[in-house]
């Protein structure tokens, strides 16, 4: 199962998810999407909260309240940091996260620490864990075959564009051919490269 919810505290809204177990945690980390961004409580167990980003949205664009709401769930979802006053929340994109067999079930490492961001969380905001949860929908999820249709669109997508850039790469040449073309007859029709019939009358009569 996972718990969806929405944070509408911008425009266009941002959907943000999470396992309802560890077990369920493991999935995510599996198969989330490159475009999702990853939450948890730094040094404390917590829930691992995914907020999508929108199509061309990077890590930079995400306004500030999104991530605080975000936080905020992150928080609210785990046993010790729930009760604890000024902790911080680690976040990073998807496919920095790092999970190794030796890992137990739940923990995860990182690929690049540098591109790992925190922010402070001073103290439980109810106004923000109550609106969310007012959105929450629980869901019996395929998380695999979700990563594996968008893997699909975006493979799709990809050949899309390769067509059109050849397509588009191919009528560019025949152009370039074509007014080469025209330049050369052009060039070959200008009056000094012409001879005319009345120059080679004359140069006929100077021989009488």
């Amino acid at each position: 199962m996972v718990l969806y919810f929405t944070s509408d505290v911008v425009s266009p809204s941002h959907i943000i998810y999470m396992g309802v177990d560890k077990h369920e945690n493991e999935d995510l980390i599996k198969w989330g999407f490159p475009e999702d961004v990853w939450f948890h409580v730094d040094k404390v167990s917590s829930a691992h909260v995914y907020l999508r980003l929108h199509p061309g949205e990077t890590l930079d664009d995400l306004p500030q309240a999104v991530v605080d709401d975000c936080a905020q769930l992150v928080k609210a979802n785990s046993i010790q940091g729930n009760k604890m006053n000024n902790i911080d929340v680690v976040y990073t994109m998807w496919d920095n996260l790092k999970k190794t067999g030796s890992m137990e079930v739940g923990q995860v490492g990182f690929h690049r620490e540098k591109e790992v961001r925190k922010v402070q969380v001073e103290k439980r905001i109810n106004e923000i864990v109550n609106r969310l949860n007012k959105t929450k929908d629980e869901r019996d999820t395929d998380l695999r075959a979700e990563r594996e249709a968008r893997d699909k669109i975006v493979r799709d997508d990809k050949k899309r564009k390769y067509h059109e850039q050849k397509k588009k790469e191919k009528e560019d040449e025949e152009k370039k051919k074509k007014e080469a073309e025209i330049r050369s007859y052009s060039s070959l029709m200008k009056a000094e490269n012409m001879t005319s019939n009345v120059d080679a009358d004359n140069d006929s009569d100077d021989f009488m």
